[in-house]
């Protein structure tokens, strides 16, 4: 039989495997998810608490081209098996700055599909792109919602470029947030 010690240090490894496996926000990141059903679809807004850092503001500055990528699902509750992945989205927003022009270009793509692109000179714009204006987006057009069933979105955030030399304040799909509401036609 092992020692209370072992017992509790297993316990411990055992419960931060289940924290991270069900994919709890990294220390210190929000990410705030607001569903608004109308007009028999579900409007997904969302925006990611990140400060700009230095350490970004550099890999900005550098002309890397940064990406974040949002993936979104929507989801019904079941309170006898799995939940069930009613719909998905991936959203991704792109930022690089032209150290020539000294411009941002950025982008905004769902599914693949480019949404908007533009240019602007103002850091502040350029990083609420990549975090911020993500506001009554249209991603589950067509999905067919039972009414008055509960429903749940789910966003997890992801950051690239990723080396060993450049280190984002949270690794993999870490900022996840989510929110449930209940569909009434």
């Amino acid at each position: 039989m092992g020692s209370p010690v072992m017992f509790s240090r297993g316990l411990l490894l055992v419960l931060s495997l289940l924290n991270s496996a069900l994919g709890a926000p990294a220390f210190g990141q929000t990410l705030q998810v607001i569903p608004l059903p109308r007009d028999g679809e579900v409007l997904v807004s969302f925006k990611l608490d990140e400060v700009l850092t230095d350490d970004i503001r550099a890999a900005i500055h550098s002309g890397l081209t940064i990406r974040f990528v949002y993936k979104v699902e929507l989801r019904r509750s079941s309170a006898v098996w799995l939940d069930r992945t009613m719909a998905s989205a991936v959203v991704s927003a792109t930022v690089r700055y032209d150290t020539l022009t000294r411009l941002y270009h950025y982008s905004r793509a769902v599914d693949g599909r480019i949404e908007s692109a533009d240019t602007t000179d103002r850091e502040d714009v350029a990083w609420s792109v990549l975090t911020r204006d993500f506001v009554r987006m249209s991603l589950f057009r067509g999905t067919t919602l039972e009414a008055n069933a509960d429903y749940y979105l789910r966003v997890r955030a992801n950051a690239s470029p990723r080396n060993s030399s450049f280190i984002w304040p949270w690794q993999g799909d870490d900022a996840m947030g989510f929110a449930k509401f209940t569909f009434i036609r």
